[in-house]
């Protein structure tokens, strides 16, 4: 499914006011702090969201303190580095949905699909095998650009690189990884390194810290801001690659650039807590549906959308069982609904294009 110019001058044309836009932008910043301060105070030892409130203010402003050290301790120490982490990851991966969609002009296609997250995630596992996770973020990376250039090498052998080409060479890509991944597993000492490799590949923030949060933050955000600098070029590519050519925009060099900038944040993300699907599919078509294509809106939209769907899963990981749920098992049990239903809805939109 592709998007056409038509469909954009219309949607352009059509566009709400500004005002409607920062509503909606303001709606999702409070719903994001809202379920953040939630978040702060769920788990075994439960903080009311007064005290959790309190403290987050404390850290600007003289507050008088009604809570205990241990509640302290628990929301700013524990727990606000894994939200934070779990909200920044969750942006990356919207932005990364986005990008992707609108350069492959196909609404099915995710970090996971044209394989970055698969290459990363075989980075990551190669890190933790053969040097008990040091360097695991480099390695995650390289991964990640290896299986990005390997799809433009297999989609680029008929000499004209289609969208289809480039979406199936992901889907090869990314199961040639995945095999990798498997015989990292099965060279992985059962008694140390497997258990490690296997729970890392599954999804977690246990493991999240300050320390995490410094390292993946200027990543994701250095992508974050190359992806917004070229969201016109982005919206070019978009209406497909000969429109772009007469446009002037120089094709292959752009599509790279955002690739890059792709597997940047996809490999902070993976590094930090494993291969999460399903986010970077879902939050991108909840964000056209509120804000529309253009990616001047779309890209902070599916950011600020990501970050809540995430912290959301992550919230109900830690809280649901007495043991963690891996991130992976409800993201898929999430996300496989609501994409029935997105899918559903597209479909039908288009039939009754069709049939008008």
């Amino acid at each position: 499914m592709s998007v056409s110019a038509s469909a954009d001058i219309g949607a352009a044309a059509a566009r709400p006011p500004l005002s409607r836009h920062l509503l909606i932008f303001c709606g999702l910043g409070l719903l994001f702090i809202a379920l953040a301060v939630m978040a702060l105070g769920l788990g075994r030892y439960a903080v009311s969201p007064d005290r959790v409130a309190a403290i987050l203010v404390s850290l600007a402003a003289p507050v008088k303190a009604f809570w205990t050290p241990v509640d302290e301790q628990i929301v700013l120490t524990v727990r606000l580095p894994r939200i934070l982490l779990a909200g920044l990851s969750g942006a990356g991966l919207g932005l990364c949905g986005a990008a992707l969609q609108g350069i492959y002009r196909n609404p099915l296609v995710e970090p996971s699909i044209v394989g970055a997250a698969p290459g990363a995630a075989f980075g990551g596992a190669l890190a933790l095998l053969i040097a008990e996770g040091s360097g695991l973020l480099g390695f995650a990376f390289a991964g990640g650009v290896a299986a990005l250039a390997l799809v433009h090498l297999i989609a680029g052998f008929s000499g004209r690189m289609s969208v289809l080409a480039l979406v199936l060479a992901g889907v090869v890509v990314g199961a040639f990884f995945s095999a990798l991944v498997s015989l990292t597993q099965y060279l992985a000492n059962p008694e140390t390194t497997l258990p490690a490799i296997v729970y890392w590949l599954m999804g977690s923030f246990a493991t999240a810290t300050w320390a995490k949060l410094a390292i993946a933050a200027p990543l994701v955000l250095i992508g974050a801001v190359g992806l917004w600098l070229l969201r016109f070029r982005i919206d070019v590519l978009s209406l497909g690659d000969e429109e772009a050519a007469a446009l002037g925009v120089r094709v292959a060099p752009t599509r790279a650039a955002v690739l890059g900038l792709i597997a940047l944040v996809t490999a902070a993300v993976v590094a930090s807590c494993g291969v999460v699907s399903w986010v970077g599919l879902i939050a991108p078509h909840l964000a056209r549906m509120l804000v529309g294509p253009a990616h001047r809106l779309l890209l902070p939209a599916a950011a600020m959308i990501g970050a809540i769907l995430l912290v959301a899963v992550d919230t109900v990981a830690r809280t649901a069982t007495a043991a963690e749920v891996p991130l992976s098992v409800l993201t898929a049990l999430i996300g496989t609904p609501i994409f029935a239903v997105l899918l559903r809805r597209l479909t039908l939109q288009g039939w009754n294009r069709d049939r008008d």
